[in-house]
């Protein structure tokens, strides 16, 4: 499945109304561990059909920060969130996102 970046909080908001389930992945551009964590991701996407978005946090700093408050989820960066029925119901961080750990979550 394709990586999709979406950059605002109209755009995050048509995704998850729009998925029945979804995976996100913020993503810093200056963190080795996100870096990581990216190439887990993008690995991971070969081998589904779960919808992918991924947002670049400096990029998109107001939508992060949006997920955070609206979701009640403590930022961090990389993070990966699985969203169904518009709700998350799970996320990992920095060392815990790996294409096993995104398998188990689909």
């Amino acid at each position: 499945m394709e990586i999709t970046d979406i950059q605002t909080i109209e755009e995050f908001q048509s995704v998850v109304t729009n998925n029945n389930q979804m995976l996100l992945l913020k993503h810093s551009l200056t963190c080795p561990i996100s870096d990581s964590a990216n190439q887990a991701f993008q690995q991971f996407s070969e081998h589904t059909d779960t919808p992918l978005y991924r947002l670049y946090v400096q990029n998109a700093r107001t939508l992060s920060d949006y997920i955070a408050k609206t979701h009640q989820i403590k930022h961090e960066s990389p993070q990966a969130i699985k969203f169904e029925d518009g709700k998350p119901i799970w996320n990992a961080s920095h060392f815990d996102i790996t294409a096993d750990n995104l398998k188990k979550m689909v």
